[in-house]
């Protein structure tokens, strides 16, 4: 079976886009008040730095006080989970040329950590903040809950494939660079085929919002998550996002956060 959390791991490290970096950087916080990436990583290696829980809670309380902006908020209160922060982590040193293919799981759970915070910062800002925090940022108990993450994964990386597709068909050179890009990242060939049988399939934008299953963090992660994979630079690309933002029931409060945040 294919490793969703990997594949995303790879989408992330390797881009989907030419803007899919540096909108993940923005929603960092990277370049505005939550400082540069290493200023990040720092901060999150603070956090992580606690050995005892009462040393965890200050560790946290002090690295997020140092991260500006959507990260920041969320990441204070996250606790002693240290599989988000250091999925985080990963994340931000992907984005700064450090990430190594090995860590590409890592890095998937970094990315659904990224955007979980960004879908419950955008849905509190519109006065729909979720009873509790998207599993993401939560740290899984059993085995349910880390399927239910991995499940997760396969969501965002279906959406994200979904998405590439909004000016057509991935063409068969398209498929074939993007595939090229993520085996250096360590696709397996089960997972290669995966891709490439999903690339193939017509755009499908109702079973994209079906998969969301009417979660309202789900959905705001699935929005964002599309914008990673495509530039928004064409009038059906544009098109694309409007008709997704609206299927999955999004109030424009909502997308226009995530829009802002992630630089679109």
């Amino acid at each position: 079976m294919a490793g969703f959390m990997d594949i995303l791991g790879s989408m992330v490290q390797q881009g989907m886009s030419a803007s899919g970096g540096s909108r993940m950087s923005n929603a960092l916080g990277a370049g505005k008040s939550g400082g540069s990436l290493d200023d990040i990583m720092g901060s999150l290696g603070k956090m992580l730095g606690g050995s005892q829980s009462g040393q965890a809670a200050q560790a946290t309380q002090a690295g997020a006080g140092g991260l500006g902006g959507m990260l920041g908020e969320v990441l204070s209160g996250l606790g002693n989970n240290k599989a988000a922060l250091g999925g985080l982590g990963a994340l931000a040193g992907a984005l700064l040329g450090g990430g190594k293919s090995s860590a590409r799981g890592a890095v998937g759970g970094g990315g659904l950590a990224m955007l979980a915070s960004l879908a419950m910062s955008a849905l509190t800002k519109a006065g729909q903040a979720p009873s509790r925090p998207p599993r993401a940022l939560l740290e899984p108990q059993t085995p349910q809950e880390e399927q239910a993450l991995e499940q997760d994964a396969e969501v965002i990386v279906k959406a994200m494939i979904n998405a590439a597709k909004a000016d057509g068909r991935i063409d068969k050179t398209e498929i074939e660079k993007i595939v090229g890009k993520l085996e250096k990242d360590g696709l397996t060939g089960e997972e290669k085929e995966f891709f490439t049988t999903e690339a193939n399939k017509p755009m499908d934008i109702n079973a994209v919002v079906s998969s969301a299953g009417r979660e309202p963090e789900m959905a705001a992660q699935v929005y964002a998550a599309s914008l990673l994979a495509i530039e928004v630079d064409t009038r059906a690309e544009q098109q694309y996002m409007e008709q997704l933002g609206k299927g999955l029931g999004l109030h424009p409060q909502v997308t226009d956060h995530i829009e802002r945040t992630l630089g679109v």
